[in-house]
């Protein structure tokens, strides 16, 4: 199996493949045409196969907008793992150096800036709007690839719903529209009129004249989040829950006829919700709406919408409200939300602008089971990745702070054979102790100091046993052999 095939991100710097539509130049706003930005970014993306190690640099572009506070709003995808970023306004010749000021890759929303304060003379910050109505026509501008020109696509919203979003793999706010818009029209301004109501994200793979836009209510929370100069993050509330449509379903728990909610199944180690809600309670209520037995709530015009969003349009910290059905008796909790979307998954989703951890000892790399690494298989990873592997991608911790601990590789070396061709194993204990995560590992292996011999067990029970003198009094040669600069890479925190 050949795992270096390199992954091809596809988002939108593309959210559409249609290279043949029709521009509607008659209905843009020229008002706002020069506070549309053409952004061009150098992307260095890391190596997960060889976590030492990154891609060699490339160019890509996408669009953005300038709002408030000399501020440039665009995707994330657009200028994650950048190292160098330019922005050319409208109409203008000259290219800018600009930065990252702020990212949320859950929800691929950036904020970029120019120091050089000319650059924003004469272009005029636009607003954000409401959240736009089914049916109702908007404007998507950006900068398509195969020109420097700035183009406009018109369309209308069809749908509004949680979506799923490429760049994080997370479910949030999306507008659906059907705007034929072009590649490199990633992190455009979708208008009504001279306001903003959206940023275009993606497309629908497959399907002509299908995009999704980042809509405004996530876009106000971003910015919300960032009036403290700290990013934080969307909340969840760390519970497992499951629908309640059967009537077996809800006579068992209790449910009167007029009554309706959610069944809780587990609530998750470290979930700010722990104390307060238990398994086998009902919520009937969140922050006094009423929650349907499909998991969903009212939500005006755009008819019903899944109750996440109304956990998630919460800021951290922020108390959250429930009305629970337990044994019978109808109680009210609330907590706060303290925990950002991502924090409970076992597996994490997509990282960018950080490099990927490892850990090498004794010629034998280990590492945090990541998306990141699952992806290394190729376009069609779900389906080559080990079961075992892509198995996990879909549990819970069992424990705060538990991840899945990897044997991903092994460099040849006279410490290290008879297990010369070990790869993708999961390793559950060290000398005997079991391990919750990387940072467990190595410090178990430190712990043993004095011992002669390094047990790893993995989730079968087997046994990888290194010479820990051996080891040790190989590694500069195992790293230098292998041009390796350095045995690991943590996180800071």
């Amino acid at each position: 199996m050949n795992r270096n095939i390199k992954l091809i991100l596809q988002l939108s710097i593309i959210i559409t493949v249609l290279f043949l539509s029709l521009l509607d130049v008659s209905k843009a706003n020229p008002n706002i045409q020069n506070s549309i930005v053409k952004i061009y970014t150098t992307q260095t993306n890391p190596d997960y196969d060889n976590p030492w190690n990154t891609y060699r640099p490339e160019s890509v572009s996408g669009t953005g907008c300038v709002i408030s506070d000399n501020r440039i709003l665009t995707n994330a995808h657009v200028v994650s793992n950048q190292t160098f970023i330019q922005v050319q306004s409208h109409g203008r010749p000259k290219r800018y150096n600009a930065r990252v000021v702020a990212v949320s890759h859950e929800t691929d929303l950036a904020l970029i800036t120019v120091d050089d304060l000319s650059f924003f003379q004469n272009l005029r910050a636009l607003e954000i709007g409401e959240l736009p109505e089914m049916q109702q026509e908007v404007i998507v501008y950006g900068f398509p690839i195969g020109g420097d020109t700035l183009s406009t696509t018109s369309g209308v919203i069809s749908r509004i719903e949680l979506q799923t979003y490429v760049h994080s793999g997370f479910k949030f706010l999306a507008a659906q529209i059907d705007a034929a818009v072009n590649p490199g029209n990633s992190g455009g301004p979708v208008m009504i009129g001279d306001q903003i109501v959206g940023v275009a994200m993606q497309s629908l793979s497959d399907s002509e004249n299908i995009g999704y836009i980042v809509p405004t209510p996530v876009i106000k929370h971003f910015l919300d989040d960032l009036e403290d100069g700290h990013l934080d993050g969307f909340p969840e509330d760390g519970t497992f829950v499951q629908n309640m449509e059967n009537p077996g379903l809800r006579s068992k728990y209790g449910l009167g006829d007029e009554q309706t909610g959610i069944l809780v199944n587990a609530v998750f180690p470290g979930s700010p919700a722990t104390g307060k809600i238990f398994p086998e309670d009902v919520i009937l209520s969140i922050d006094g709406h009423k929650i349907a037995g499909d998991g969903t709530i009212a939500n005006g015009p755009t008819g019903r919408i899944d109750l996440n969003h109304l956990i998630q349009m919460h800021q951290i910290g922020e108390p959250l409200k429930m009305e629970i059905l337990r044994d019978g008796e109808i109680k009210q909790v609330e907590f706060n939300l303290t925990k950002a979307v991502g924090y409970f998954n076992l597996v994490d989703r997509d990282q960018y602008d950080k490099p990927p951890t490892y850990f090498i000892y004794g010629g034998l790399v280990f590492m945090p089971l990541t998306t990141n690494y699952l992806k290394t298989w190729g376009k069609d990873w779900k389906e080559d990745v080990p079961s075992y592997l892509l198995a996990k991608l879909y549990d819970y911790p069992s424990s705060e702070g538990e991840e899945v601990v990897i044997l991903t590789n092994v460099f040849p070396a006279s410490v290290n054979v008879g297990y010369h061709e070990y790869s993708e194993i999961i390793i559950t204990a060290v000398n005997g102790n079991d391990i919750q995560n990387l940072k467990d590992l190595i410090k178990e292996i430190e712990k043993g100091r004095g011992q002669p011999f390094i047990t790893f067990t993995d989730r079968d029970g087997n046994k990888i046993v290194l010479d820990r003198n051996q080891a040790e009094k190989e590694l500069e040669g195992i790293l230098e052999a292998y041009k390796i600069p350095s045995d690991r890479s943590l996180p800071s925190d």
